[in-house]
């Protein structure tokens, strides 16, 4: 099993399109931890935007913060997430192939 302190993001997530194209990526090779205390970051402000936007009536600009913060947590999510089941995909892909084999 990988140590935890070796667990890094792998880079392969995007985050707010622009003309159907990623803006931006996921940083490859960010310790997981700190990825993810970054991302519980995002979402606490977001949070609070989304409360202060309830209440601002007059525009929309918290909103949109909130949206944007939001997004950039989710690809930070989505890459630990590919990052702690890429072994599983791979062995379970290891696995069906090799089954896959044996009954042909």
């Amino acid at each position: 099993m990988t140590d935890q302190s070796e667990l890094k993001t792998i880079g392969l997530t995007p985050a707010i399109y622009c003309s159907d194209q990623p803006l931006f990526h996921v940083t490859r090779g960010v310790p997981l931890g700190d990825a993810l205390s970054m991302a519980s970051d995002f979402l606490f402000l977001a949070k609070k935007l989304n409360e202060d936007a309830a209440y601002a009536t007059d525009t929309d600009r918290h909103s949109w913060a909130a949206h944007y913060l939001t997004a950039m947590s989710k690809a930070v999510v989505d890459d630990a997430v590919k990052m702690l089941t890429r072994d599983r995909t791979s062995t379970s892909t290891a696995k069906q192939t090799s089954a896959e084999k044996s009954e042909a």
